[in-house]
């Protein structure tokens, strides 16, 4: 299976150019069909093999990060079978909901309701920590 599809490599590009430091929706998600990684990439470097996005390893800690697509290409995993992609994902956030939602859970997740809620999490604004109004300490 082709992994990056042309069309994909071009979205990804794309974002990965953007000068400013932008919340992208997930282009594509890569998975191990017979164990646990789970990837939600948004953008794709310069380089044509750095990848960015939500990396879940199934170790119960997804974390935002990088990963070479050339070495998930490579990967022969349980049964001889590779890395694939998800013909059917189509993401509905920004990668921020789905890394909130991810933290919650311990895995990256479709789950409607924990992205709901991660969306509004992230959608309220968070008030600024007041001055420390402390009395200073006495002499």
């Amino acid at each position: 299976m082709i992994l990056i599809t042309d069309e994909l490599r071009a979205r990804l590009l794309a974002n990965g150019a953007t000068d400013t430091e932008t919340d992208h929706v997930p282009v594509v998600k890569l998975f191990d069909p017979t164990g646990p990684a789970t990837w939600l990439l948004t953008e794709l470097d310069a380089d044509g093999d750095t990848l960015l996005g939500l990396c879940d390893l199934g170790f119960g800690f997804p974390e935002l990060g990088s990963i070479s697509l050339a070495e998930v290409e490579s990967v022969n995993g349980r049964l001889g079978l590779g890395i694939e992609r998800d013909l059917c994902f189509h993401a509905r956030f920004p990668l921020s909901v789905y890394a909130d939602a991810a933290r919650s859970a311990g895995h990256i997740t479709e789950a409607e309701r924990l992205l709901r809620q991660a969306a509004g999490a992230l959608a309220k604004p968070h008030p600024e920590i007041p001055p420390d109004r402390a009395e200073p300490a006495r002499r």
